[in-house]
């Protein structure tokens, strides 16, 4: 089965203040080329440009993939004909800044996983802040076994996200983790049968929309900013949404609403 030339590598839609983006190759896993990797720049730059979206979920479609990840089979033609070599990072490349180079992408990313995340899918998860998985989710970085490294922040993130040793068994052979293997080092926010999927994404959705919408975004950029950070820097060091969120409405309403026992109206200003 191939895809039809016009049908859109990426599925984006949006639901009232969410943002469902859906990576639309089942066929091949949900494999990433060049085309979907353009089709999600655009995706990202109007998320972040939107002020009426103040979450996204990101998935793939069908029920076998998340996203394995690199169009290996692209790659190779590329190689065939001389493309030029890659390495960390997506500079120079379609689709740039990439999710995974994102670093100041203000608003929070749901990913909701079902079968495999491997090689760059289980970078795109890594990225994200919430990830929700199927108890039959696989996640793996098997680039070391192609030849390659996962140059989308897979090798720095994990090293990050897990105890160092750990992190590199599975960076330098590739091993796979299942789902509430993943979950209990900590790599996914819930693990539970694929047919309550969904709805455990939108429990989290709904919880995050429940938050102000500043308030999230000034806590994200403080704790992705500040992650590496002595402590007494990250106090001192200056936020620019937490210095939106401060001097805004919606900081004046939250203790007001409690005040007044009502649930508070958030207006993202």
């Amino acid at each position: 089965m191939t895809q039809d030339v016009d049908e859109p590598r990426v599925r984006y839609e949006k639901r009232g203040r969410v943002a469902y983006v859906t990576l639309n190759r089942p066929h091949v896993l949900n494999a990433m080329d060049l085309r979907t990797h353009e089709e999600l720049g655009r995706v990202w730059d109007d998320f972040e440009a939107d002020d009426e979206l103040w979450v996204a979920v990101l998935t793939g479609a069908g029920d076998r993939a998340f996203s394995t990840g690199q169009d290996l089979k692209e790659r190779a033609d590329r190689d065939r004909v001389g493309s030029a070599p890659t390495t960390f990072g997506s500079r120079g490349q379609p689709g740039w800044p990439r999710l995974t180079e994102r670093f100041e992408l203000s608003k929070p990313v749901v990913a909701r996983v079902r079968g495999y995340a491997l090689g760059g899918g289980f970078e795109l998860a890594l990225a994200c802040d919430v990830v929700v998985a199927s108890e039959d989710a696989v996640f793996a970085l098997p680039e070391a076994r192609l030849g390659l490294v996962a140059g989308a922040g897979g090798v720095f993130r994990l090293a990050r996200q897990l105890p160092l040793k750990t992190a590199m068994g599975h960076l330098l052979t590739g091993r796979r983790l299942d789902a509430r293997r993943a979950w209990q080092l900590g790599l996914v926010n819930d693990v539970v049968p694929a047919d309550e999927l969904d709805d455990c994404v939108a429990g989290w959705v709904a919880d995050l929309l429940r938050s102000a919408p500043l308030a999230v975004r000034a806590i994200k950029q403080a704790a992705m900013r500040s992650v590496d950070m002595p402590l007494e820097q990250a106090f001192t060091t200056h936020y620019e949404w937490e210095q939106r969120r401060s001097t805004s409405r919606d900081a004046v309403e939250g203790p007001r609403a409690f005040v007044e026992k009502r649930d508070p109206v958030w207006e993202g200003r």
